[in-house]
């Protein structure tokens, strides 16, 4: 992959700025990041030349070992198949993973993402010890894996540590198969500061935490918690009915309800799916400026529900796409689902997008930009001073023949199948040319590799 260090310039014919789509613009980019806009400029000896640029999206939800599973787990199942009976299979597929597999698993993973237009992942990261339950003598020698598969590929890295310490609502204790996920509190810090060395590595990580639910955390660990990082805050929330009518059960509350009584919820938090809320903890979201991280594949994938998503965008809700399962990585195909699923329950066309001028592509685009940045602790989008990720759509593609500025998101969204990312530079290195990763050949043949050691 090229070196970033270096001054460089990008032309592109059009490029789509914080303020809009723009023609000839010019960006000077320095240690990766970019430090001058032109527009109305010619390219000049030297520059890298690109037809239509637009800024990479963050991919705020993922556990990247679950690649190494994905469809695996779709056999018949009857009534009885859910999210809970997925976790037994997953909870069995983790119990065999050794640290060098989760390194080439999630490097796959990540190759896939930058392919596809991310260019950050949030990585909610909870297979912390070895196959016994006890920590390694690196308490974060499973961070530092996910750090090197990050270094390897190149995306931007948000590190979100799972705290994870019961089984259910109150405090229930742990199963053994959570084993591997277990934290105190305190060790939870230890574990927080030895990630940081390898987070050091890397150009531009980001150091947050994810309570990983309310039926793993209590109210008083979540409070030891949030003073732990000044960092994004991360967690599931509302995914399932089932965990609606436990937490309720448990408290008399639901769960989004429980959490804006008893934590101090602002812009820094990313609740998870949130699927199943009420009108007034729709409200509350909207007024803390959280963001809703939605993961639509996985979300149907599991059969989880469909979160309100007209209302929430109306009413100005922050929100973002996550790949979390893994089970398939495609950023198009996350906001093309978003979309899909609103229109499948309103009986509806662009049912997204506030009015009849304003393209969905775009607002599903944009919308996901800002709000995935926001919870992966980062600026949004091509501006100075941001990181250069930048992703090149094939101008040629055929989906995005005759067409200019917003017709050319919606084409790549709702019409181009695969193909219609050319390139991709992270941090103002290129990752990806002619739609592959520069390293694909040794990042794939390392994941059979480490699956078939795991999987025989």
């Amino acid at each position: 992959m090229s070196d970033s260090r270096s001054p460089h310039c990008f032309h592109a014919a059009h490029a789509l700025l914080a303020d809009g789509w723009a023609r000839d613009v010019r960006l000077q980019v320095q240690d990766g990041r970019i430090t001058a806009i032109h527009m109305g400029q010619g390219a000049q000896h030297g520059d890298t030349c690109v037809g239509i640029l637009v800024p990479g999206l963050p991919n705020l939800h993922s556990h990247a070992f679950q690649r190494g599973m994905a469809g695996l787990t779709e056999i018949g199942g009857g009534d009885g198949d859910s999210f809970w009976s997925w976790r037994e299979l997953m909870y069995r597929f983790l119990a065999h993973l050794r640290p060098d597999a989760v390194q080439a698993i999630a490097a796959q993973a990540y190759m896939e993402m930058l392919e596809s237009g991310f260019t950050r992942v949030g990585e909610f990261h909870y297979l912390h010890h070895d196959a016994d339950g006890r920590a390694y003598a690196n308490r974060a020698e499973m961070s530092a894996r996910i750090a090197a598969a990050a270094d390897q590929t190149g995306i931007g890295l948000t590190l979100l540590p799972v705290f994870y310490a019961h089984a259910d609502f109150g405090g229930a204790a742990p199963n053994p198969a959570q084993r591997r996920l277990i934290h105190d509190v305190n060790g939870f810090a230890q574990l927080l500061d030895a990630a940081k060395p390898a987070l050091a590595a890397l150009p531009d990580a980001v150091l947050g935490i994810a309570p990983h639910s309310l039926r793993a955390v209590t109210g008083e660990e979540l409070s030891a918690l949030l003073p732990l990082t000044d960092g994004p805050v991360h967690i599931h929330i509302a995914e399932q009915t089932r965990e609606v009518e436990a937490c309720l059960a448990w408290s008399g509350q639901r769960p989004v309800q429980w959490l804006y009584d008893h934590a101090p919820v602002d812009a820094r938090w990313c609740l998870v799916h949130a699927t199943h809320i009420t009108d007034d903890e729709r409200a509350a979201i909207v007024a803390s400026q959280a963001v809703a991280g939605l993961c639509p594949i996985t979300e149907a994938n599991l059969g989880d529900g469909l979160f309100p998503m007209q209302a929430f965008a109306r009413e100005g809700g922050r929100f973002g796409v996550g790949s979390d399962s893994n089970v398939l990585i495609d950023a198009a195909e996350e906001l093309r689902l978003l979309e899909y699923g609103q229109r499948l329950t309103l009986r509806g066309r662009n049912v997204l997008a506030p009015d009849a001028t304003r393209s969905t592509g775009r607002f599903l685009f944009e919308g996901a930009l800002h709000g995935g940045a926001q919870a992966l602790g980062v600026a949004a989008g091509l501006q100075i001073g941001g990181s250069a990720d930048l992703v090149e759509l094939d101008a040629g593609h055929p989906a995005l023949q005759a067409r200019q500025d917003d017709a050319w998101l919606d084409s790549w969204v709702f019409a181009a199948r695969n193909g219609a990312l050319r390139s991709v530079w992270r941090h103002g290195r290129q990752c990806v040319a002619e739609g592959r990763h520069l390293q694909r050949e040794a990042i794939t043949t390392a994941f059979t590799a480490a699956l078939r050691g795991v999987l025989g």
